[in-house]
Parts: C-alpha cells; structure tokens; sequence
C-alpha cells in the first residue's frame, strides 16, 4: 500500500509570462498591450514570449509572427533584450532570499523552495507566498506578476503553480488527487511532452486518473526508462532523487540565423562569433577542451531530397585558446561544403567537449620548453586572455580576431536557454 504524503513540503514561483513582463515593466508605453518577445525583426521568425494581452488572442511561445498578426492585428513585437531579462533574475532571486532560502533555481524565471518546520503549515506557506509576491512587485517592478505553488513535493508545487495563473496563489495537497487535477490533460503535466502523450495514448492511457491508478512498473514500461516510475511516484506526490552531477561536461552556444544571414558566406561570420564566445567563455570558467563540434542545420524547403542538417566533431590538442578553435571550425567548415551540402544555414551550433579543469593539467615541462607546437599555443593562450580582459573592460567586441561587422553583434549574443541562466560575464563575450 503506497503510504500518499499528508502535508506540505515545497514552494514553487513561476513569474508569468517573464520575458513580455520585464519589457513592459522597462517600457511603460508597452503595458496593457499585446506584447511579443522575438528573436529578430521578421514576420518569419516566431514569439519566445507573449504578454497575457497576446494570450488572450491566442498568441504564445513558438506562434509564428506572421499567425501571430492575424491572430492580433494590434500585436507590438519587440526585439529579445537577454541581458536585461538576466539582469531582473538577479534582481527577484534578491528579494526572494531575503524571506526563503532558494533551493534551486529551476530556469530564468522558476525557482523552487524547500519548506522546513512551521513553514509547512499551510498559512505559514499561504504567508510567505504572499510576501514573495508583493516583494517582488513593490521592489523589483509592478509589472512582475508571478504564481506560487505549494505542494508536498517540488513536482506537485509546480503543477500548483501552474493551475492559477497570472498571480496565482494555490495549495495543492496529495490527498486531493487525482480528483483535483482530472479537468487536466496528461499533456498539462511538466514533463509530458506531445511524444510521451502520444506514447501513453497508444498504451491506452488518456487521462490523469488512469494514469494516477497504473502500477508504477507498468509506467517505467511505456517510458522505456525509470523516469517513468519516478514520474509516476512525483505525481503521487512522493520525494524522489536523481544523480545531479554537477560536473560540467559541455561548452559551447547556438543560434538561429535571421533570414537575411542565412547565405553561407554570411553564416560563417556567425559560425566564428560563436566559436569566439564559447573560447572565451571556457577560459572563464577555467577550462581546457579536446574536441569541437560543429552542427548546422540548413534552410531548405518542404520536401526537399537534401539532407536538413550536418554535424561532425574534430579531435584538437588540448587548448583553450580562441586560435585552435578557430582552425578547428575551418576545417569542419571546408568538410561540410565538400559535402554537397545546401548553401543557406538556418541554425549553427558549435561545442566544446572533452574538457578538462585547467588546474588539473600537469604539463611536461621539457616538453614545453622544446615543442614548437606547445610555444605557439601558449603565445595563442596569452593573447586570447589579454583579449578577454581588453573586452571586459572597454565593452564587447572592442578587439575581435578578424574582422567583424558591428551588425553582426546582435545576431550571436548570449541567449537564455531554459535549462540555463547565462552569467552577467557572457554578455562581454
């Protein structure tokens, strides 16, 4: 008999709508209006945020602009300003901490709290929600509404976050279900994507009840993995743990190119810049790499025979200097064009792996002394940091390798991924 959690245990706050929020709170003339955040002036590119006034016309994340207008012919786009959407995070983690310790910061705009003694009773949680939110909107910006979640595990804090919004404030216990969450589709649930429900209606589950009554091995069975079972286990609202392994494995950026840098030629400016980025960025964060990975994905048409992507990795001396991974890129460059490959790019990403912390390098000392190779990296070295600290200092792009359009700034600069909070450094890079 599966022993159901009776009281609460966690705090989730969800900003709504954080992206259209913080740009109507920078510009007063944007509130009340359908507002959508986009990545670059075009009607072929799609909204990565809608204030509340979109919503209500049915415009949301990933509406094209161009549906978009007819949806809301008095839709206002306005450009991505990232810097400034890290900069209010900042901002709201502040005044969050200063009433709950911040058990994890879940995206840009989602942190959970762990609850612990008094704070589990239901008014004492009710209260410091309340707080939360009123901080918030009284000293970060009265456009910063946000909805609170409060459950008996993270999971379930969440789902409560989500069934009130904007500026809701709900308690969601596990005793409650599934009978509260049945108006829900499986789809609703964080971590139900349009696979997974299409996985679960063939095995013939539709809804939450059905799904809360499987027996939990059953779920790991349709899943292929024993993140169904833990999913199932979370829903029911029963702590679970994964590995978290913080160890960084990765570095590396992307970017969708706005139709008029799509031509190959125009591509690779872009291809260098995010090269150039993800250089800088290793060597801030301390780190030396052995492989380069370049995967890009082209802009062909419907139906089109061709390939719509390549990808492929190069093994490199262990470097961290920005001229390694610009000779690494070169060549991967010239590979996919002696591809056949199609000539207009729509997304590059370039990664970084094999890394190692640099103070775990233990370099041979005669080796350096007589290797040329090792002499010419090191010059390399010193000059990409020197670099790095000339930019930091006088503003972004103030020395480059090469040359580089100041239009072509705007096109690679830090983005925020959902799984990721770019540091306030990466908009120096």
């Amino acid at each position: 008999m599966l022993d159901i959690p009776t009281g609460l245990g966690w705090l989730y706050l969800d900003l709504n709508s954080y992206f259209a929020s913080v740009e109507q709170q920078l510009n007063p003339q944007l509130r009340g209006r359908p507002v959508a955040v986009v990545p670059s002036n075009t009607e072929a590119t799609c909204a990565i945020a809608a204030s509340y006034e979109a919503k209500a016309h049915g415009v949301k994340t990933g509406t094209m602009i161009y549906q978009a207008r007819k949806l809301c012919p008095g839709l206002v786009t306005v450009p991505a300003r990232h810097d400034k959407y890290v900069e209010y995070h900042h901002k709201i983690m502040e005044q969050i901490d200063k009433h709950i310790p911040i058990t994890k910061v879940c995206s840009i705009d989602e942190v959970a709290c762990r609850l612990i003694g008094h704070e589990r009773e239901e008014e004492k949680a009710l209260e410091i929600g309340r707080n939360l939110k009123k901080a918030i909107l009284q000293n970060v910006g009265p456009c910063l509404r946000s909805s609170v979640g409060i459950g008996p595990n993270r999971f379930l804090a969440k789902v409560a976050s989500n069934l009130q919004k904007p500026d809701g404030l709900t308690v969601l216990y596990a005793t409650e279900l599934p009978e509260r969450l049945a108006h829900l589709k499986l789809s609703d649930l964080p971590g139900i994507g349009r696979n997974m429900d299409a996985r679960l209606s063939r095995a013939g589950i539709n809804d939450i009840t059905c799904f809360w009554n499987l027996d939990p091995k059953h779920v790991r069975r349709i899943w292929h993995s024993v993140e169904g079972e833990r999913f199932w286990y979370a829903l029911h609202g029963i702590e679970t743990t994964t590995n978290d392994d913080p160890t960084r494995r990765t570095v590396g950026h992307s970017h969708v190119l706005a139709p008029n840098m799509r031509p190959r030629h125009k591509a690779r400016l872009v291809a260098r810049r995010l090269t150039l980025k993800a250089a800088s960025r290793l060597r801030r964060l301390g780190y030396f790499a052995r492989n380069y990975s370049l995967y890009v994905r082209f802009d062909i048409p419907k139906g089109d025979g061709r390939k719509y992507k390549w990808q492929m990795d190069i093994k490199i001396p262990l470097a961290e200097d920005s001229f390694s991974f610009l000779r690494a890129l070169n060549i991967l460059w010239q590979k996919m064009i002696e591809d056949n490959t199609p000539t207009h790019i729509k997304q590059l990403s370039v990664t970084f792996f094999g890394l190692v912390p640099a103070e775990k390098i233990m370099p041979d000392m005669f080796k350096q002394l007589d290797d040329p190779i090792s002499k010419t990296q090191n010059r390399h070295s010193r000059l990409s940091v020197a670099m790095d600290n000339i930019n930091k200092k006088y503003g972004l792009d103030t020395v480059v390798l090469g040359t580089l359009p100041e239009t072509m700034s705007p096109f690679s600069g830090t983005k925020i991924a959902f799984t990721r909070i770019p540091e306030k450094a990466e908009f120096h890079e």
